[in-house]
């Protein structure tokens, strides 16, 4: 992962997609970061490898797309990984 290939729209599919396969250790870690009530910044930075402080407007919203995303899949998506029940 890159940060240039990091979505900054928000992740509406239904199903867990390829992108969604290849940022599940992202979505976990952010979740953890959650978790332990980090700031958001501190978890842009850290685990999204963003430069928080040259547009923080951008880091906030890859930052939400991200947690977002991850919590639907802790919710949801999990489901699409296990196959069909």
């Amino acid at each position: 992962m890159t940060k240039d290939d990091l979505r900054e729209t928000p992740i509406l599919d239904r199903e867990v997609t390829p992108y969604d396969r290849a940022h599940l250790l992202t979505y976990v870690r952010l979740l953890d970061a959650a978790a332990a009530h980090a700031d958001w910044r501190e978890a842009a930075s850290l685990v999204l490898e963003l430069d928080v402080d040259a547009d923080p407007g951008r880091a906030r919203r890859i930052h939400d797309v991200h947690l977002a995303r991850a919590r639907w899949m802790a919710s949801m998506g999990y489901r699409h990984l296990l196959g069909p029940s």
